[in-house]
């Protein structure tokens, strides 16, 4: 194991960091506790009990004896039979995605408690917690431990032409440290690629590490996505090779790889028309069966930065898989298909602060603007013409802009050019009553007068605007008069 890992860190380490990679964190610099908010009103203290919990990520502990999972930004253990469930972190700070080390000493776990979505780890004994990436900006989820407990994998979300970013799969020692800025696993397929990629998941031995892809046509996201196509593939990246294959899609796509202890199934999500099941398919033969039709519906068409669906886990004989749904947690026997719920209960409270109000003056007389349009020089170079919030205002060298027409209170006025000579400024104004009409101001200000043609059909009338020009010389330079 630990070769076949060196061997993917040299192979890693050919390739460049993603560009705009910002430098890490010290782990020992000060700055924003999430847990300790600095706000000066005290909150308010609400306690809850509950046996239901929604899109909750789940994992069995290597001895089959327990359970853990988040919810409502904590992570919770709980016997595996069932029963009430006993916190592991607490506090402001958004804790999620429990993951078991393979000694089952650690839990790692996505958090914001340093500022930013990171990959801690937990000692289930002592209760001390190791921060593991220190990213400021591209920031991480889903964190899955290599067999032998010293790395961590992880998805990193980045921003690119995209608006709202897209993932990679990265590698991290399992350590920790303020230096930790981790390798490249798996990268994009094409720098402007913005098709979602997360869902990293170790195969049992090590050799390899699964992952989901989004594979819709071409390098941008598609807002209008058909569930029914194959929009997701659990893919495979050998970690020797950096070779990548695809290990199950089609109709409906598949997400949220969960290997068998044993490696011999893999375990996941998959959409037949509009209902989210779960799927287990034999790597061997690559049959697959359907077990379970009442999932949540997962989160293809979307975003789903943080994964596409909560994690799941086997237990450690591979015979059962853990999994939640319908608020609860399940056990399923993967042989006969019989189901059955694993209760818990947890009663704990949360600190809710006021929300942070600022007094906004909702029609105050004035306001400054920063919004511009239409800017054109002058031909001379000396000024400039702009609209802002429907009027004109001029800006010549150095001083303030000032406002053009002293008539604009009936209309809206843009789209304004200079004449020629730089005398004369042309606009369009509109209201609802005589929609659009050419006008006609003085360069220096003023009164604006209409031109002679008929009011609206703005865009046919103002192409036809260099015939009708009022000044000599419409159609020639100034230097050809």
């Amino acid at each position: 194991m630990k070769s076949t890992l060196r061997s993917c860190l040299l192979l890693c380490s050919s390739s460049l960091l993603a560009p705009g990679l910002p430098a890490a964190a010290s782990a020992d610099r000060p700055g924003w506790d999430v847990n300790r908010p600095d706000f000066s009103a005290a909150p308010v203290s609400a306690e809850f009990d509950v046996s239901e919990g929604t899109w909750m990520s789940l994992d069995v502990a290597p001895d089959g004896r327990h359970l853990v999972f988040d919810l409502l930004g904590d992570i919770y253990e709980v016997p595996l039979a069932g029963g009430v469930a006993r916190p592991l972190t607490s506090g402001h700070a958004w804790d999620m995605q429990p993951r078991y080390s393979p000694d089952g000493r650690h839990v790692a776990f996505t958090s914001d408690r340093a500022g930013g979505d990171n990959i801690w780890t937990l000692e289930r004994d002592s209760g001390e917690l190791r921060q593991i990436t220190f990213e400021t900006f591209r920031l991480l989820n889903n964190p899955s431990w290599s067999p032998d407990g010293q790395y961590l994998a992880a998805r990193k979300h980045f921003t690119t032409s995209r608006s709202l970013g897209t993932g990679e799969i990265w590698l991290y020692h399992a350590a920790g440290s303020g230096d930790n800025s981790g390798q490249l696993v798996v990268p994009r397929p094409s720098p402007t690629f913005q098709k979602e990629q997360g869902e990293p998941a170790f195969s049992p031995d090590g050799k390899s590490l699964y992952f989901s892809l989004n594979t819709t046509p071409g390098d941008t996201f598609i807002y209008h996505q058909d569930s029914n196509t194959e929009l997701f593939q659990i893919r495979r990246v050998d970690l020797a090779s950096g070779a990548v294959s695809t290990v199950a899609g089609g109709p409906g796509g598949t997400v949220r790889a969960t290997p068998s202890p044993d490696g011999k199934q893999l375990a996941y999500v998959k959409r037949v028309r509009a209902g989210s099941r779960l799927f287990v398919m034999d790597l061997a033969s690559g049959v697959e069966r359907m077990l379970f039709d009442g999932l949540d519906l997962d989160m293809q068409e979307t975003w789903a930065v943080h994964g596409l669906y909560p994690n799941m886990a086997w237990t450690p004989d591979s015979r059962d898989i853990v999994f939640w749904a319908q608020g609860r947690i399940w056990r399923l026997a993967v042989a006969s298909g019989d189901v059955t719920e694993i209760p818990f209960q947890v009663r704990d409270r949360r600190d809710i602060y006021p929300a942070v109000r600022f007094p906004v003056d909702v029609a105050p007389a004035k306001f400054s603007t920063r919004m511009v349009r239409f800017a054109q020089p002058s031909p001379d170079g000396s000024a400039v013409v702009f609209e802002s919030l429907g009027e004109l205002y001029v800006k010549r060298g150095d001083s303030a802009p000032r406002r053009l027409t002293t008539d604009s209170d009936s209309g809206f006025d843009y789209a304004p050019v200079w004449s020629p000579d730089g005398r004369e400024i042309l606009f369009l104004r509109w209201n609802d009553q005589n929609l659009s009409r050419v006008r006609s101001v003085a360069a220096r200000g003023g009164k604006s007068h209409p031109l002679d043609h008929p009011p609206g059909g703005s865009t046919r009338s103002w192409r036809s605007l260099p015939t009708a020009l009022p000044w000599p010389c419409a159609n020639s330079p100034p230097a050809a008069c």
